[in-house]
C-alpha cells in the first residue's frame, strides 16, 4: 500500500498535463476527466484509510527513495493519523470545488481543470513530504496554481489579491527555506551526514539562540499560511476577489497547511524553542480570535464576512496547539478538519447565491429562506455548527482547545470563549440578514439542484459525523499527539533538572 502515496501526488499532476495537452479545447471532456481524477484520488485515500490501522505507533506507511543523494536530498513520504485525516479532506473537498464550478466557471474551463488537479498534487505532498527540501518544493507548487486561479477567474480586485497573495506567501517560504538550510548544515557539522531527513533532523542539538531563529522561520512560513496576526491581510482580500473553488481550497485546506507544518515540523523539530515561544504564540492565537470576529461583525460582503471568521477560528487552533495537552491537541486537530468542512460548505453556499443574484451583499439579500428553503436551511445547519452549537463539528474541537487551554491559563480560556460568544453575534446576524426578513422579489431566485443539494449533503454528513461521534477521528489522531506530547514532556522535564 505504500506505493499508493506516490500515487497521490502523481495522479493529479498526469490528470492536469493530460487535459492541458488533450483537451485544451474541449469543456466537456475536461470537465469529465478532472471529476474522474479527483474521484480516483479519492478512492485511493479512502482506500488508504480503510486499511490503515489507527492504533499503529508512528507511520503507518512510509515510501523512501534516492533522489539527489550527492546533497542528501530523498523522496520521502510517510503517513500517520494526522496526515491521513488531512489526505482524506484534500481528496474530499477538490471533486467538491469541482463540482460547485460546474457552471459558474465561464471560460477555459481545461486550464481550471488542471490547475486544481496541480493544486491538489501540491498539498497532498506537503501533508506527505518528509525530506524538507521535497516538502518545501510541494509548499511552494501550491502557491503557483493559485495565484493564477485567483488572477484568471476572480472578481474586479482579482489581480491585486493574487499579487497580495503571492508576495506574502513566498516571503514567508524563504523565510523558511533559510532555517531549512541551517538546520542542513548544524546537522551536517555535529555528524558528518548532511541530510535533509525529517527523522535524522529530529535528533539535531541546537544551540541556544540558533534554534530559536530557524524555529521563526517556520513559524513565519506557517502564520503567514494560517494566517496569524499580523500576517493576515492577504486572506481576506484573497477570499473575497477568488472565485468559488479558490476560497473552497484556501478555507478548507492552504490554511489548514500552515497549522500541519506548526504539528509537524516546529513543535517536534524545536521542542524547546517552541515551549518557550508558547505563551507568545497562544497570545497571538487570542487576539486573532477576537480580532478577527470583531471585524467580521462590520461587513457587508458575506465572503468577506466569512473570511474573517477563518481568522478567528484558527485562532483557536493555533491556541490549542501551543497549550500543548492532550485536550488541546485533540482539540486543534478536530477543529482543523471541522472549519475545512464548515467553512467550505459556507463558501460553497456564498457561491451558489451569487451566482443566482450577482451580489454578495447583505444589503441586498433578505428573505431568502421562503424562495429557498433548501438553500437556507443548508445555511443554518453550517452557520449552527460555525458557532460552535454542540453536536456539530466546531463545538468538540473548541471545547476541548478550552479545556486544554483552561489547565494553561483561565484568561485566555476565557477570551477564547468571549471569541465563541461574538462568533455566534456576527453569525446569527449574517443569517437573519440573508435569509429572514423581507422576501426579495428577484425572479432569479431558485432552490438548489440536484448536484448543488448532493454536494452540501456530503459536507453536512461529516458535520454530524465529527459533532456526534469524533471517536474514530480521536482514534487516528491519538499517536500523533501522543509523540508531541512526550516532546513537552522530556522538554520539562529537563528544563527542571536543570533548574535542580
Amino acid at each position: 500500500m505504500m506505493y499508493w502515496l506516490s500515487v497521490l501526488i502523481f495522479l493529479p499532476l498526469s490528470g492536469a498535463l493530460l487535459i492541458v495537452l488533450a483537451w485544451h479545447s474541449n469543456v466537456v471532456m475536461a470537465r469529465r476527466a478532472v471529476l474522474l481524477f479527483s474521484v480516483a484520488e479519492l478512492l485511493i485515500a479512502l482506500g488508504l484509510w480503510w486499511f490503515a490501522d489507527p492504533g499503529s505507533d508512528g507511520y503507518m506507511y512510509i515510501v523512501r527513495a534516492s533522489w539527489i543523494p550527492s546533497m542528501g536530498i530523498q523522496f520521502l513520504l510517510g503517513m500517520d493519523g494526522l496526515s491521513l485525516l488531512l489526505v482524506l479532506l484534500t481528496a474530499l473537498l477538490i471533486p467538491i470545488a469541482i463540482l460547485v464550478s460546474w457552471h459558474s466557471v465561464k471560460y477555459h474551463w481545461p486550464v481550471f481543470a488542471a490547475l486544481l488537479l496541480a493544486i491538489e498534487a501540491g498539498i497532498m505532498g506537503v501533508f506527505l513530504a518528509l525530506d524538507l527540501i521535497l516538502f518545501y518544493v510541494f509548499w511552494e507548487l501550491m502557491l503557483v496554481p493559485m495565484y493564477f486561479l485567483i488572477g484568471l477567474w476572480g472578481h474586479e480586485r482579482r489581480l491585486y489579491a493574487a499579487y497580495k497573495f503571492f508576495l506574502f506567501t513566498l516571503t514567508g517560504s524563504l523565510l523558511m527555506l533559510v532555517s531549512i538550510l541551517g538546520l542542513y548544515f548544524i546537522h551536517g557539522e555535529q555528524t558528518g551526514i548532511y541530510t535533509f531527513d525529517y527523522f535524522a533532523l529530529l535528533h539535531t542539538d541546537l544551540p541556544d539562540t540558533t534554534g530559536m531563529w530557524l524555529m521563526l522561520g517556520f513559524f513565519a512560513a506557517f502564520a503567514v499560511k494560517i494566517p496569524v496576526f499580523p500576517v493576515h491581510s492577504w486572506l481576506p482580500d484573497a477570499h473575497t476577489e477568488a472565485p468559488t473553488a479558490g476560497s473552497i481550497i484556501l478555507a478548507g485546506l492552504l490554511l489548514k497547511t500552515g497549522t500541519y507544518g506548526l504539528l509537524r515540523f516546529c513543535l517536534p523539530l524545536f521542542p524547546e524553542d517552541s515551549l518557550e515561544f508558547a505563551p507568545f504564540a497562544m497570545a497571538l492565537g487570542i487576539v486573532g480570535i477576537l480580532y478577527g470576529a470583531f471585524l467580521a461583525l462590520v461587513q457587508e460582503d458575506i465572503k468577506r464576512l466569512i473570511a474573517y471568521s477563518s481568522i478567528s477560528h484558527l485562532g483557536f487552533v493555533v491556541l490549542g496547539i501551543y497549550a500543548w495537552n492532550q485536550e488541546s491537541l485533540h482539540g486543534a486537530m478536530i477543529l482543523i478538519l471541522a472549519h475545512g468542512v464548515t467553512t467550505s460548505a459556507m463558501f460553497a453556499i456564498v457561491g451558489m447565491l451569487e451566482e443566482r443574484s450577482h451580489t454578495r451583499l447583505l444589503s441586498r439579500l433578505g428573505g431568502l429562506l421562503l424562495p429557498m428553503p433548501r438553500l437556507g436551511t443548508m445555511l443554518l445547519l453550517f452557520t449552527l455548527s460555525a458557532m460552535g452549537m454542540p453536536g456539530l463539528a466546531n463545538f468538540v474541537g473548541e471545547f476541548l482547545v478550552l479545556a486544554g487551554v483552561y489547565q494553561i491559563s483561565a484568561s485566555f480560556a476565557i477570551a477564547g470563549a468571549m471569541g465563541i460568544v461574538a462568533g455566534a453575534i456576527y453569525l446569527l446576524w449574517m443569517y437573519q440578514r440573508a435569509m429572514l426578513g423581507e422576501v426579495n422579489e428577484n425572479p432569479a431566485w431558485r432552490d438548489l439542484d440536484l448536484r448543488e443539494l448532493s454536494v452540501l449533503a456530503i459536507l453536512a454528513i461529516l458535520v454530524l459525523w465529527l459533532g456526534l461521534y469524533p471517536a474514530p477521528f480521536l482514534d487516528y489522531l491519538q499517536s500523533p499527539t501522543d509523540i508531541i506530547i512526550e516532546l513537552n514532556t522530556v522538554v520539562t522535564t529537563g528544563m527542571e533538572d536543570a533548574s535542580h
